[in-house]
């Protein structure tokens, strides 16, 4: 993984993103030697969504108006 200073990346940023979508390498972005963040490539999602996926996950509640503890009317 490359590094380079927030300067050098402001002065040719346009350039060096073309260059990390070409190689295909992450570039970390450093501000006074210390990581700020870092530029990858991108990339399609191998997994498509599924529709449902999360229906079993999820906790549907009766009454959630009422304060806890208290009975509900119906």
């Amino acid at each position: 993984m490359k590094t380079m200073a927030i300067t050098k990346f402001k002065a040719y940023a346009l350039k060096i993103i073309d260059q990390v979508a070409k190689s295909n390498e992450s570039l970390v972005i450093t501000k006074r030697g210390k990581p700020l963040a870092e530029l990858i490539p991108f990339r399609e999602s191998e997994q498509k969504p599924v529709p449902g996926k999360l229906a079993d996950a999820l906790v549907f509640e009766k009454d959630i108006v009422a304060p806890s503890g208290v009975p509900t009317l119906l």
